[in-house]
Formats: structure tokens, sequence, C-alpha cells
């Protein structure tokens, strides 16, 4: 699997440049609305850990924003490692490194946009195996977004998933507190095709 899907990504970038394309998004606007939603997972994000980082475009986006923040990106694509590593050398606080079995630790929070997509044998068990790794990396949460079951057409090489089953496995199996957000396009008149998930580690305080 691992072996196949840096063959596709590497194939992508040959093809498209170091661009949004290269990691298998539609174009930069859709690319960033997703990353929008992934960071409404907190005002104050603390450290990132980004896992299926790609370019790292995530750091680029959060630090036009005014983020500040530790930045550590994973990436099983040596080839990404390495333009990433050198679009950031600038930045004291970024990282990137291939990725292992074990993830970094100790980030506030821990980052998936697009990774759980592609279809494999076992969609459903790398996608819990990611999870429960980015669980234990994280101090705060988690935020990652997947394809919705709730669609009237489904791409062959895409994997489809029930929110509400994932909401089951990161309230049963994770422990967390987990908040579904199946409310968003990544264009303008869009149809939702995806959704994002938050899951915390702790309850989160309600102001009144």
């Amino acid at each position: 699997m691992t072996t196949d899907l840096v063959a596709h990504y590497r194939a992508l970038l040959a093809q498209h440049g170091p661009g949004a394309k290269a990691v298998q998004y539609a174009d930069a606007p859709t690319q960033q609305a997703r990353f929008a939603v992934l960071a409404g997972v907190d005002e104050k994000l603390g450290s990132v850990l980004d896992v299926g980082c790609g370019l790292a475009h995530l750091c680029f986006y959060l630090r036009d924003r005014g983020w500040g923040g530790q930045y550590h990106g994973v990436d099983i694509v040596p080839d990404f490692v390495d333009l990433a590593r050198d679009a950031l050398a600038d930045d004291p606080l970024a990282e990137v490194s291939l990725a292992t079995e074990t993830l970094p630790k100790s980030f506030d929070y821990a980052l998936l946009s697009g990774v759980l997509n592609n279809r494999i044998d076992d969609n459903w068990g790398f996608a819990t195996g990611m999870l429960r790794r980015m669980w234990n990396a994280a101090d705060k949460g988690i935020a990652f977004n997947a394809m919705t079951s709730h669609v009237d057409y489904e791409d062959p090489g895409l994997w489809y998933v029930d929110p509400m089953k994932m909401f089951d496995f990161c309230k049963r199996e994770l422990g967390g507190h987990p908040v579904l957000r199946h409310d968003y396009t990544i264009r303008p008149g869009g149809f939702p095709f995806e959704f994002a998930m938050y899951v915390y580690k702790s309850p989160r305080s309600v102001s009144t």
C-alpha cells in the first residue's frame, strides 16, 4: 500500500509541480477551504502535528494568518519531505520528517487532511489505526476530514464512510469528545461531499 501511494504522489508531483494538485487537491482554494475547517478546532491552536503534510502547505496557510506556533509535518513521500524542508528552512519553529509507525508527541493538536480519501484494501482499519496514533500524539485533541457516505455518486478510487460510524468510534474507542461538522462545502454553492471531525480530550466550556 505505502509503495503504491508514494508512486501515486510522485507521479502527481512530476505532472503538476509543488502545488495543491501534487497532493491531490483540485486547486489551492479548495485546499485552503479544508485547512480553514480543520483550523477551526481551536482559535488558539498552539503547537500542531500535521499528519500527511505533503508539501507543508498547512503551515504556510496558518503562518499567513498570523499563527506563530510550533509545526511538525510528517509524510510518507520522501520527495514531499525534502521539498517541504527546503521551503521551511528559514522557519525556526517548523520541522518536517518522514513518517514512521510512531508519530512525534507532545503537540497540542494533530491535524489530518485528505489522508483517508484513497481507497485501499482496509480503509477502516487504516483510518482507525491512524486516528489512534494521532490521539496518542496530541495533548488537546485532533481534527480530520473524510469523504461522507451521504452522496449520490461515489468515485471508485475514493473511500466514503458513514460520519456517524466515525463519530461512534471517536466517542467509544478514543474516549474523546467529538464534534461532527457536515455543514460546509469547499466551493460556494457546492455539494457537501465530505465531513470534518474535531475530537477533544476534555469537554468544551459553553459561554452564556
